[in-house]
């Protein structure tokens, strides 16, 4: 692999700083979101500075495009198909935010925890879905 090829990849002495294979991003068009996908691949074109981006669009039912783009567009840099504007935003998961172990209320009174089916005394009751319908019609 070039270093064309690494840069438009995002894949540089293992490190990923640019969008590339794998991730998600959020397709803006006409300056509003459009939908998700999932770079699948990135394969360099004949013409230089431009490549194949084939993508999973994460609707239903799914669909895979590919669209030929310069490296700058898929890393952010707006750009147009048939006149109207484009844009790929690589999507970044939030941090998980840890939750405070124990957490008292507004009056000072600690909630009680919540009883789980596991730890009730009452025996479990199974429902069978067949006999159900059968009352039901």
């Amino acid at each position: 692999m070039n270093e064309q090829e690494r840069s438009a990849t995002g894949k540089k002495k293992g490190i990923r700083s640019m969008t590339g294979e794998g991730d998600l991003v959020l397709v803006h068009m006409d300056n509003k979101p459009a939908f998700f996908a999932r770079i699948e691949a990135i394969e360099p074109d004949v013409k230089p500075e431009w490549f194949h981006v084939k993508m999973l669009v994460l609707q239903v039912p799914l669909v895979v495009i590919t669209w030929i783009l310069r490296s700058v567009y898929v890393d952010g840099t707006e750009f147009t198909m048939g006149g109207r504007p484009v844009r790929l935003e690589k999507v970044i998961a939030p941090p998980e935010e840890e939750l405070p172990e124990e957490h008292d209320e507004p009056s000072g009174e600690k909630q009680e925890a919540p009883v789980s089916i596991e730890s009730s005394k009452e025996p479990r009751k199974v429902i069978s879905i067949k006999d159900r319908r059968k009352k039901d019609h």
